[in-house]
């Protein structure tokens, strides 16, 4: 992996961490994370193990340090490089049909739905969940929107970044 990548992941976690950071927790402290769309742009952008891999921990790390949730840390942690791997794998099953805004979209909706269901039943088994809420009341206020709200996100940003990317020709391929 080469500085142009490093630097490039960095960036769009930085980007996260700040969306991440700044959205208000709004149902028993949980927050849409936007760390996702960062991560998955990140993985579509940069499609290789070593890159998921990374960006999969430093995206749980910082996104749990950064959560408003009571005791994210830990499901943060697990949630997002088990995610960033799925999301990878499920990028290579939609490769051969080409990275279109719609796949994009798409694999952004249903790898929110994954980190959301990993994320609810870590935070279920380890810390138990905030105020007796059932884990469904939380999938549905919270995840369900969470998945409308990046899939909207990466419709915007995902064929502006990649213009960009194809121009200065920093993507890299698999």
């Amino acid at each position: 992996m080469n500085t142009r990548v490093l630097v490039s992941l960095a960036l769009l976690v930085g980007i996260g961490a700040v969306l991440h950071a700044v959205i208000p927790g709004f149902f028993f402290g949980m927050k849409p994370d936007m760390m996702l769309t960062m991560m998955f742009l990140g993985i579509l952008l940069f499609p290789n193990k070593k890159a998921v891999g990374l960006v999969g921990v430093v995206t749980g790390i910082i996104s749990g340090m950064t959560t408003s949730f009571p005791g994210g840390l830990l499901p943060n942690i697990i949630d997002k490089p088990i995610t960033a791997f799925v999301f990878f794998t499920l990028c290579l099953l939609v490769k051969k049909y080409g990275q279109t805004v719609v796949s994009a979209a798409v694999l952004t909706a249903v790898g929110t739905v994954v980190s959301g269901t990993v994320f609810l039943t870590a935070a279920l088994l380890i810390v138990g969940l905030p105020g007796g809420a059932a884990f469904s009341s939380l999938f549905v206020a919270v995840v369900l929107p969470t998945a409308v709200i990046n899939t909207v996100v990466m419709v915007i940003v995902y064929p502006i970044v990649s213009a960009i990317f194809k121009r200065t020709n920093m993507a890299t391929q698999a």
